[in-house]
């Protein structure tokens, strides 16, 4: 299981995670408001404006304060990551 960091210690699984947007939309507007009312919503923001909205497999929504080319980026170095640990074994 590998961890992303998302921001003031907090993390996500990264093989749970199915896509990483933008707040801006009215669709993902939606999307927040709807899992607010289900409560499924996981607000990681701390009182920050929210720059990224990350859906995962479980249908729950976790925003962030970090842009979601940020997240992005720490996912993909993650994944180099583990394949070269493959790699060498």
């Amino acid at each position: 299981m590998k961890l992303i960091n998302i921001g003031f210690g907090n993390m996500v699984n990264a093989s749970r995670l199915v896509a990483i947007v933008s707040p801006e939309s009215a669709p993902i507007k939606r999307i927040i408001q709807e899992c607010k009312e289900k409560g499924t919503l996981i607000d990681a923001t701390h009182g920050r404006r929210t720059r990224a909205v990350i859906i995962t497999d479980s249908d729950h929504v976790i925003l962030t304060y970090l842009q979601s080319e940020t997240v992005a980026n720490r996912l993909n170095d993650d994944m180099d990551e583990l394949e070269e640990e493959e790699d060498d074994e």
